[in-house]
């Protein structure tokens, strides 16, 4: 990561990326390979070095793209990926890890999420990913589409202090954590990676965020995207598989939003005033 770079802290004060990529649904056209693996090179030139992937992707098409990507590259990036739900025991914590390494083409990860929450105990899960750590295969462990009260529950297990973060869809149009899961996470140092952070790029047809972009001559996309950046303690992975968008996201980190554009946007995006179940992709 270049020193220059925004970024946020992990809880033991490692600074990461605030704008990473995200993967999904990368690697799964052959047609689009040598497209995804330039737009992944781009990024990472640009100080998007933080990349984010899953066993899930592809069923693991997406991994082995990535391990393409990063040849020569791998020490340049901070490398998160996540596993199934269903590999959640201690022992299969452990094996989908060497599955996901070999693809990846590398020693280790730098962080490794529990995609979401299964019917495996969560002491086997956190059993598996603290092995992992000693035996230095993950250099940090965290959990994705975990809501407030599996946090609660979470960091009550032997070894759960040591999450670092949570992954969860977060964007202007789905606000729901801001009730009460972002600023627990903000009161324990652990900052949120925002998944689909331009909501899979399914925003309305019209509002204020058209009127703010095309004031700034920008996208509407970069609007949103800079409006999750501005967030504090929220860090950001969205995918894209072409250079120009690429390029279009890095732009956005530098676009600063005004108090006047933000309050246009809470009126039409409206914060939570209650809670609201976490949302899912």
């Amino acid at each position: 990561m270049t020193t220059d770079f925004p970024s946020v802290a992990l809880p033991d004060g490692e600074r990461i990326p605030k704008l990473g990529q995200g993967t999904w649904e990368m690697g799964e056209r052959q047609t689009q390979r040598a497209a995804d693996i330039a737009a992944l090179r781009t990024g990472i030139e640009l100080g998007m070095t933080l990349i984010d992937t899953a066993e899930m992707y592809g069923d693991g098409a997406t991994e082995s793209l990535l391990g393409e990507a990063l040849a020569g590259l791998r020490d340049d990036v901070f490398l998160v990926s996540k596993v199934y739900p269903h590999n959640g025991s201690r022992r299969g914590v452990q094996a989908a890890c060497e599955q996901s390494l070999k693809r990846l083409r590398t020693d280790r990860l730098d962080l490794y999420l529990l995609h979401w929450r299964g019917s495996v105990p969560l002491e086997e899960t956190v059993a598996g990913f603290e092995a992992l750590r000693r035996a230095g295969k993950i250099r940090h462990w965290g959990v994705s589409n975990f809501d407030t009260d599996d946090m609660e529950e979470l960091v009550g297990i032997a070894g759960g202090e040591h999450c670092a973060t949570n992954q969860i869809l977060y964007n202007v149009a789905r606000r729901g954590p801001e009730f009460d899961l972002l600023p627990w996470l903000a009161d324990r140092s652990m900052p949120a990676m925002a998944y689909s952070p331009i909501d899979h790029a399914r925003l309305p047809k019209r509002s204020p965020l058209d009127d703010i972009a095309e004031a700034r001559g920008v996208s509407v996309f970069q609007v949103a995207l800079a409006w999750t950046l501005r967030q504090p303690g929220v860090f950001a992975i969205p995918k894209s598989g072409r250079v120009e968008h690429v390029r279009d996201n890095r732009r956005a980190l530098d676009l600063r939003l005004t108090e006047s554009e933000c309050a246009q946007i809470d009126a039409h995006f409206r914060p939570p005033r209650s809670k609201r179940p976490l949302e899912m992709l």
